[in-house]
């Protein structure tokens, strides 16, 4: 009874005098992984619109169904998301959308600080992908 008793004193003891290992959260940043995936984001082309061609993959590849678009067409033909938005609170952030993506416009960024007080915050439209950069 008394040996499990002194066994955790000297565990106590032997950790009492190393260093700590908490960091220190705000003024030091926690180095992630490079796989991280955190919230969505959309490249720019030249012309700072996004390089989208709305092909749809995403949206067919999405298992929690969690993005939105519309396809429209410009007087040249070329297709661009109307309305493009991830409803960020159904997301599971599996990067499918990412990997289906044909000209590599989506991404998911390396931030993982995502606090918001309202539900509709969370809803990520084409201007909030556009603005913001992992």
């Amino acid at each position: 009874m008394i040996i499990p008793l002194l066994k955790g004193l000297r565990l106590t003891l032997k950790m009492f005098f190393s260093r700590p290992v908490t960091i220190e959260y705000p003024e030091k940043k926690r180095q992630i992984s490079p796989r991280w995936r955190g919230m969505h984001y959309f490249e720019k082309n030249p012309q700072g619109e996004t390089a989208c061609v709305a092909c749809g993959l995403c949206v067919a590849v999405c298992p929690s169904r969690c993005i939105t678009l519309e396809i429209r067409e410009r007087e040249d033909g070329s297709r661009y998301p109307g309305r493009y938005e991830i409803d960020a609170l159904r997301c599971i952030f599996c990067g499918y959308c990412q990997e289906a993506c044909p000209v590599n416009a989506i991404k998911l960024g390396q931030d993982y600080e995502v606090v918001h007080y309202e539900r509709k915050d969370f809803l990520l439209t084409k201007d909030k992908l556009l603005a913001g950069k992992g």
